[in-house]
């Protein structure tokens, strides 16, 4: 339930684990987040935590910085995260080309996404890129309130439980008109489908990469008395056409695999070329 809200109570920062060093290096310090503010910069290596106990409201921690060849000390304090789930920037400053990267669909990213846009728009955007690669879903009405402003007026997606019942989720007039490029791969699963499968069907824009993961089902969590709680299937869901891709994924318009070894990412390099097609 924290995962799907994006706020939680900590430092702000992603941390990786070498499997064999044991060394725990920051992957990502937050913009705006305690860590940041403190001075952590990605790649500071986690040397030591002073004391056992870190749920106070400040924590000492002494990173070993490796640009600098030196130990620093940081007195961190603790606060409220909303972890940022979109990143955004002008892909081709000439061309108005807007790169949008959702990293997951939580409570917190629908207004991550329309603060993108907005920005985006401001900026002169005339086409955008959505990469939804290794994006594993999220919450269903999260997408759906994406997908309503972007989208012209019609169904965005339905679902049925097993008795039957269905239930449509329909976006208003209110669109993105412009050319659209959703860049997908095999772990963009649930909502990520939800997302390209409508943009897809709409005609609104192309799919590029590789077919996705293929989860069309929809889940809720049942909290129990004793704290714990059940996740359970309830529905599945069906694309604008009416398509269930559970187990099956959604196919790209344009395959475009990630070169090994590649000095560059050649996938996103296949979304911009698609895009500049569209745009022409």
């Amino acid at each position: 339930m924290e995962q799907t809200s994006g706020t939680y109570s900590g430092i702000g920062a992603l941390v990786s684990q070498n499997a064999e060093t044991g060394i725990i290096t920051v992957v990502k310090a937050f913009a705006d987040a305690p860590a940041a503010k403190a001075g952590v910069k990605n790649g500071d290596i986690i040397y030591k935590v002073k004391g056992k106990e870190v749920t106070g409201v400040d924590i000492d921690i002494t990173v070993y910085r490796e640009s600098e060849k030196k130990y620093i000390d940081f007195t961190i304090t603790r606060d409220q995260v909303n972890e940022p789930t979109v990143e955004y920037k002008m892909l081709d400053k000439k061309k108005k080309i807007g790169y949008i990267q959702i990293s997951q669909f939580e409570e917190v990213t629908y207004d991550q996404f329309t603060k993108a846009l907005d920005d985006l728009k401001k900026q002169g955007m005339k086409a955008v890129i959505f990469d939804v690669r290794s994006n594993p879903g999220g919450l269903y009405e999260t997408v759906c309130k994406m997908l309503d402003e972007i989208l012209p007026e019609g169904n965005l997606v339905s679902t049925k439980d097993k008795y039957g019942n269905e239930e449509k989720q329909t976006s208003d007039s209110k669109c993105l008109d412009m050319p659209m490029v959703v860049l997908q791969n095999k772990d963009s699963a649930s909502a990520s489908e939800i997302f390209a499968g409508a943009i897809q069907d709409f005609n609104a824009g192309k799919i590029v990469g590789t077919q996705s993961f293929g989860k069309g089902i929809v889940q809720t969590i049942l909290p129990l008395s004793d704290g714990s709680a059940v996740k359970l299937t309830v529905q599945d869901y069906y694309t604008p056409s009416g398509k269930n891709i559970h187990g099956k994924g959604i196919t790209p318009d344009v395959e475009a695999k990630l070169e090994e070894n590649a000095t560059s990412d050649t996938q996103l390099e296949k979304a911009k070329e698609t895009i500049m097609e569209l745009m022409k």
